[in-house]
């Protein structure tokens, strides 16, 4: 009898039951947007994060960036003899010097890893190359004509240039140089499961083997890759040393995190950094515990700094910072607002039916239905259009979603890469300044990922809404009685 007569009711009054369906449906599909585009947010961030320290990585380790003047910090200097006029000799000159921090001792890995709740630590080097290539020539003196005859003067003959020097000028020489500053990184072969190279994946040629901890090969990036005209087979020269490429490494986003890898012995060496890393790069053995972790390593190993993926997604700034701040703030409030509202217009309009049918439900308690009964049966109907409302509002949801991920538009990220963060991006710090590293801006495309406890949440709205509005509803019928249908027949 229950359903019976609530599906007839309910195709008797299709038109009420639509609008209160679509009021909630409305807030529901506001919900599951801003909740997938939040999940979007964080998923963009995430990727933006592991395009700079890697896969894995819970924590990086360093130093502060040395100050000017400091440990390597001044200003680079060139020095060239000048060539005869007519050589073609090319001149060349690398400066290798570590990038953006201060330098940690090897033993320092070790300790980090014998810290509670440290599942794996490994070292890296982050290196600068500023090479400068050209050609510097001498210039050649030209005499001036009939100078030479006022070398001779008596005095006072050298008030008019007759001082015994010859008189002319120099002509032709100069100098032409090329300048390229590109990135290095030194990375821990034995450990391939950690570092920033497991952000990019090898789309020609192969990875280091665990074996080649002090080999003079190199893995370079697409894209430096592609500017150089490097080959996988080919080779590529530092400071007088050749070495082999045998990988190109393609970023999964943004860009990479050094124009080449290398064995850290090779890089230590290049540098002249025997035993000395710059990033150490932390995996948590319970990601629940990152933040104790890290109190432990800054406890227990004096002088350094620890950076969480949470503490550098905080230096993300632009246009995915914007989003993401309105995605979480103005969209949450939003979301909550019209949801707040279609529950009141529901249980309003719920009410306001219950009125109109005051006869209907006086008659059926003079028939002898309970209040409890009416009261089960207006809640019920308007249960019955909670889902309705919820299935609307899912599939306006998943459509909204759909369409964002469609699109897929590309924010910006810019990250600073200085002090404690993850470590500067190819070519960064610039020719003049080896403490701090410029900050590095990524592009990103948005999308909206709608999970299984989103949808969840959406019937349990629509539940939540259609009680809402029975609410309302079952209180004004249980408070009618059989009198008041009377007083309505006409």
């Amino acid at each position: 009898m229950f359903f019976t007569y609530l599906r007839r009711e309910l195709r008797r009054r299709r038109k009420a039951a639509l609008v209160v369906a679509s009021g909630l449906a409305l807030g529901i599909a506001l919900v599951i947007v801003v909740s997938s585009v939040s999940s979007g947010m964080e998923k963009a961030q995430g990727t933006v994060l592991q395009s700079l320290y890697g896969l894995g990585t819970d924590m990086t380790v360093t130093k502060a960036a040395a100050a000017p003047g400091e440990n390597g910090g001044e200003r680079p200097r060139f020095e060239f003899d000048a060539q005869d006029d007519d050589s073609d000799e090319q001149q060349s000159s690398d400066l290798v010097r570590v990038q953006g921090f201060q330098t940690l001792a090897s033993s320092t890995v070790t300790e980090v890893g014998e810290q509670e709740g440290v599942a794996q630590a490994v070292g890296g080097l982050s290196l600068q190359v500023i090479k400068v290539d050209g050609q510097f020539r001498q210039g050649q003196f030209q005499q001036d004509e009939g100078a030479g005859g006022q070398q001779q003067g008596g005095p006072g003959a050298g008030q008019n240039g007759g001082t015994g020097q010859p008189q002319g000028r120099v002509e032709g020489g100069g100098a032409e140089f090329d300048v390229d500053n590109y990135s290095v990184y030194g990375t821990d072969v034995t450990e391939p499961a950690l570092g920033p190279l497991t952000s990019s994946k090898i789309t020609s040629g192969r990875t280091f083997k665990t074996s080649e901890t002090n080999a003079k090969v190199v893995v370079a990036d697409k894209s430096y890759a592609k500017e150089k005209e490097l080959k996988v087979g080919g080779s590529v020269t530092i400071n007088s040393v050749e070495y082999e490429v045998i990988g190109i490494a393609t970023p999964d986003s943004g860009d990479a995190a050094a124009n080449l890898y290398m064995p850290l012995k090779q890089a230590q060496t290049l540098s002249d950094s025997q035993d000395k890393v710059t990033t150490i790069y932390v995996r948590a053995s319970d990601s629940q515990q990152i933040d104790s972790v890290k109190a432990a390593i800054q406890k227990n190993i004096s002088g350094t700094t620890v950076t969480t993926s949470a503490d550098l997604a905080d230096t993300v700034s632009g246009s995915l910072s914007t989003a993401s701040d309105l995605a979480s703030d103005v969209g949450r409030w939003l979301s909550i607002a019209v949801l707040v509202a279609a529950f009141l217009v529901a249980g309003l309009l719920t009410s306001s039916a219950v009125s109109r049918r005051v006869r209907e439900f006086g008659t059926l308690k003079a028939l002898g239905w309970k209040s409890g009964r009416v009261t089960r049966q207006v809640v019920g109907e308007a249960v019955v259009n909670g889902l309705v409302g919820g299935v609307l509002g899912i599939a306006l949801g998943l459509g909204g979603a759909y369409v964002v991920t469609a699109i897929s538009p590309t924010l910006q990220a810019e990250v600073a890469a200085t002090g404690g963060g993850f470590g500067g991006g190819p070519g960064g710090g610039g020719p003049g300044g080896g403490g701090q590293a410029a900050s590095k801006a990524l592009e990103v495309a948005l999308t909206a990922p709608v999970s299984v406890t989103t949808i969840g949440t959406a019937v349990g709205l629509a539940v939540a809404g259609g009680l809402t509005a029975g609410a309302f509803g079952g209180w004004r019928a249980s408070r009618l009685r059989p009198a008041d249908a009377l007083r309505r027949v006409e």
